[in-house]
């Protein structure tokens, strides 16, 4: 895969639906990606998956149409560069928080003279079969987007957003809390703290067109935030979808 039909949609204003899997099940990834989701984000910051898992990962995906993007541990750039070399089509970074950061996570996305990323994009290219393909249309296509959780990428939102290669920012309620010295633990969304901040990326993302992620566990609020401009839509996670349909069921046969 080197185009990225997810990118495209959500840098023309328009709703990609996807989830994050952070089971590291290639059999629950294969299942889920021939559903109809856009993309799906692996989850290698809160989890036991690593890079071997995440090539396992990916070639469950093979066959579908779904875009595969990598929420690394951190914005070092090895991290940025192997998730994109064995054929990831993103990344999602977390706790970034300066201006320099998301500069050096676009730099590592990106060969030169764009950026610094160096070559070596063995599973990407399929092994090198595909390798002129690949390196014309990878830096077009790739999706790099920045979870906002922390006090300081919020100051500096206008600026991050502005960066030419920063594609979407991605609300992240949780370390937002703890970043703002808030109760993690209530994660909602209607405190005066995180609506304001919800509200400034709104902003941004007007005069920036960059787009706007976060999380829907219903649809009702999959709806109601596509309403208000996010269009980078997490619908649960696959492990929210397995249990509540094994809680469902059991309250109705307990009930």
């Amino acid at each position: 895969m080197t185009s990225n039909p997810v990118k495209d949609k959500l840098l023309d204003g328009k709703t990609s639906v996807g989830t994050f899997m952070g089971l590291g099940s290639p059999q629950v990834t294969e299942v889920l990606a021939h559903t109809g989701l856009e993309w799906l984000i692996i989850e290698c910051e809160h989890s036991a998956v690593d890079i071997p898992h995440v090539e396992e990962i990916l070639r469950a995906m093979n066959g579908t149409d779904t875009v595969p993007i990598v929420r690394i541990p951190s914005a070092d750039p090895v991290w940025v560069q192997r998730s994109l070399d064995i054929g990831g089509m993103g990344v999602l970074v977390p706790l970034v928080k300066s201006v320099e950061e998301a500069q050096a996570i676009v730099d590592a996305a990106r060969y030169p003279p764009a950026g610094k990323r160096g070559f070596g994009p063995l599973r990407a290219s399929d092994f090198y079969m595909n390798t002129a393909e690949y390196f014309n249309s990878i830096d077009d296509n790739v999706l790099v987007s920045l979870i906002v959780e922390t006090k300081e990428l919020v100051d500096n939102m206008e600026e991050i957003a502005a960066i030419d290669g920063i594609d979407a920012l991605f609300m992240g309620v949780s370390d937002l809390s703890l970043s703002l010295g808030l109760d993690v633990l209530n994660t909602d969304y209607d405190r005066p703290e995180i609506i304001a901040v919800i509200e400034k990326m709104i902003a941004v993302s007007k005069a920036t067109g960059v787009a706007l992620g976060i999380h829907a566990f219903s649809v009702e609020e999959l709806q109601a935030w596509q309403r208000r401009g996010f269009h980078f839509l997490s619908y649960k996670t696959e492990y929210k979808m397995l249990i509540e349909q094994a809680q469902e069921g059991l309250a109705a046969a307990r009930g």
